[in-house]
């Protein structure tokens, strides 16, 4: 459509350009800056799709259809960004030159703060199911250094494929935990292995998948908020190998760096250890740190 006429004598271009005018007086320059960006782009993508009544009016539909989703225990519209990659987006933009530093990746929707405090060795969950798993690893800054009470948050689903924050039927402090590392930068816990789970597709979001032939599957993994005096904290994850959406992530939050493989151990070969009976897995990290300049 280009410079076609909205009103007698004024062009698109003349449009865009007034409504970015008026904010010549906003006080802030960032704000000023964003909104201008915002308005660009809306009208620019408005006219390069030759956008409808119906079109818009249906975007409008369903982006109320999103707020209005949206709850102490659910973010449909983290959601949307998460599905879309602007979650992503947004995390290579802050995080995408780290060096030798852990790789970031989303924070997803069902992050709680306040999880309880754990002593290292901890059990974040009093039901193991028949896949036991013991998490052991250090944090280390990128020079190698141990970092001594770094704080280890951590959450993840249980084997229904639920998070305590959308389950009533868990605890609400099931599978999170907070740890302090020790004087060598180690931390351990012990909990369940995580799950494939497809995120809340019963909402807007959900039907926004389906309609554009897209599936709603995330693959297993744990959540960290790893934090240091002195350092820049880091929002990752560790991924399941063993998973089959890990070339299809819903949300595009996995990184290879993040993947590992979990160890399985049989109690008819080995010694099992304390609160575990029969098979169980284990897995060590290593989390490094950016001191922070």
């Amino acid at each position: 459509m280009g410079d076609d006429l909205t009103a007698a004598g004024t062009t698109a271009r003349d449009l865009t350009a007034e409504v970015i005018g008026r904010l010549d007086h906003c006080p802030d320059p960032r704000l000023r800056e964003l909104v201008t960006g915002l308005i660009r782009h809306l009208h620019a993508f408005a006219l390069e799709e030759s956008l409808t009544e119906a079109e818009w009016m249906a975007g409008i539909r369903f982006l109320t259809e999103v707020g209005e989703m949206c709850s102490d225990q659910r973010q449909e519209f983290m959601l949307l960004s998460d599905t879309l990659g602007l979650s992503m987006l947004v995390d290579q933009i802050n995080h995408g030159s780290r060096g030798s530093a852990t790789e970031s990746t989303v924070l997803g929707p069902f992050y709680v703060e306040g999880s309880p405090w754990r002593i290292n060795g901890d059990a974040i969950t009093d039901d193991f199911g028949a896949q036991p798993l013991l998490v052991s690893g250090h944090v280390r800054d990128t020079a190698g250094r141990p970092l001594v009470d770094a704080t280890v948050d951590v959450w993840q689903n249980a084997t229904n494929r639920l998070y305590a924050v959308q389950d009533g039927g868990q605890s609400p402090e099931n599978l999170r935990g907070r740890f302090r590392t020790s004087a060598d930068g180690a931390f351990s816990f012990r909990t369940v292995r995580p799950v494939d789970y497809p995120i809340p597709d019963d909402g807007p979001v959900g039907r926004m998948l389906e309609a554009t032939g897209r599936h709603s599957w995330r693959p297993a993994h744990i959540h960290f908020i790893v934090s240091a005096d002195g350092c820049i904290p880091i929002t990752t994850h560790v991924f399941d190998s063993a998973s089959a959406f890990l070339d299809s992530d819903a949300v595009f939050g996995v990184k290879g760096s993040l993947v590992r493989k979990l160890a399985a151990h049989d109690a008819a070969a080995e010694t099992a250890p304390a609160g575990i009976q029969g098979s169980w897995y284990t897995v060590d990290i290593d989390i490094v740190l950016q001191p922070d300049p």
